[in-house]
């Protein structure tokens, strides 16, 4: 719920005070790998950053039979010299920053082990506060269960993926004898024209060059086990798309001249305006769907973060998607757009959508829904 202690965006919890949150998950909750992290404004990627963040795990009722589970939580920050959290420039709040050393699970470049002959279940969280993750990993056999809360009807071979800032992968592994290395290979975020790029993966990162930055090394040696038990077919999901639907709406996101202070004048909005936490920027009836075009106008990808329900892919780029899938961020392409249908589902209340490079949601580029 958006409300009370619940999912609450808007509380502000003073330095020194204690606070306790409550969640209260419907029979209906997908199950999967969420994660968890402070939402106030203007210091959410500062915040972030610096490292308050954590995995949540929704368990399955019929649980996949895999040897191990693994929950990897990839991060990114910038130290200076005295090892202290390196304060975002201009440039890096306009383009959305990406750190120097990119870590799993606080690590920079651990080694994993498993035997050969082996299912594991992957479960990662992009943690960083701009950086695309093109994740890619040789050697191994790779599928995938899911993307954020959602879940494919059967786990779906790969061999990368890519996740925006915010975005969780339910990943099968099998394993094969051998080494492998998980890497994240460059990603072109656009450009803000003359004032800069956008964030590409960092190839001058620490065990990183210009075919992507080293992850973690996976180390598969010893006997090989008994081969693992079939994945049981997975619950067919809600296809959105045999539904009625109540309201059409198009969010346009954008980026000018202005005279926001802290990010080169630039203005980061949805539908003009900028963050207001005492407007509604826009009212739905629970129990109804609604389809979303999502406009990009800016030369720079953004990505659409709803909090509380999760939104169905219908077309992406000019694509329509054929598959069911549901996704709790979005990205929407630079110049490009987005369509995507929500049922506003359980709860009343008000919360936010905003873009999840959270840098330009610090900067105004955030909305104010109410569900009654």
């Amino acid at each position: 719920s958006p409300a009370g202690n619940g999912d609450n965006p808007f509380l502000r919890i003073e330095p020194g005070q204690d606070f306790d949150y409550e969640y209260r998950l419907p029979d209906t909750h997908p199950s999967g790998v969420y994660w968890y992290h402070p939402h106030h404004h203007h210091l959410v990627a500062d915040q972030i950053f610096g490292g308050l963040y954590g995995a949540i795990i929704v368990d399955d009722i019929d649980p996949v039979p895999v040897t191990r589970e693994r929950v990897l939580v990839i991060s990114d920050l910038t130290l200076d010299n005295a090892g202290r959290i390196a304060p975002a420039s201009i440039m890096d709040r306009m383009v959305g920053r990406e750190g120097n050393l990119v870590l799993v699970n606080g690590q920079l470049r651990p080694t994993m082990t498993a035997a050969p002959g082996t299912l594991e279940r992957w479960r990662i969280v992009n943690a960083c506060v701009s950086r695309y993750l093109r994740l890619r990993m040789d050697g191994q056999q790779l599928r995938l269960l899911g993307l954020d809360s959602g879940r494919f009807t059967e786990p779906r071979p790969v061999q990368e993926f890519v996740l925006a800032g915010g975005n969780r992968a339910d990943l099968l592994v099998s394993t094969m004898a051998g080494s492998g290395q998980l890497l994240a290979l460059p990603v072109d975020r656009g450009a803000m024209g003359m004032m800069g790029r956008g964030g590409r993966g960092d190839p001058s990162s620490p065990g990183g060059d210009a075919t992507g930055t080293v992850l973690a090394t996976v180390e598969v040696a010893g006997a090989a086990a008994s081969p693992p038990a079939p994945v049981p077919p997975q619950p067919s999901p809600r296809d959105l798309r045999r539904e009625t639907v109540a309201a059409t709406m198009t969010f346009t996101f954008g980026v000018g001249m202005g005279m926001a202070m802290g990010a080169g004048g630039m203005r980061f909005t949805i539908d003009g305006r900028e963050y207001d936490p005492d407007r509604t920027d826009h009212t739905v009836r629970v129990g109804t769907v609604e389809e979303w075009t999502l406009v990009n106008d800016s030369p720079m990808e953004h990505s659409l973060h709803l909090h509380v329900w999760p939104m169905q892919l219908l077309r992406t780029g000019g694509r329509e998607v054929t598959e069911i899938a549901w996704q709790d961020v979005v990205n929407i392409p630079s110049r490009n757009r987005v369509t995507v249908r929500v049922a506003f589902d359980d709860y009343p209340g008000r919360t936010v959508y905003h873009c999840h490079i959270l840098d330009h949601e610090d900067l105004g580029m955030m909305g104010v829904i109410e569900a009654r």
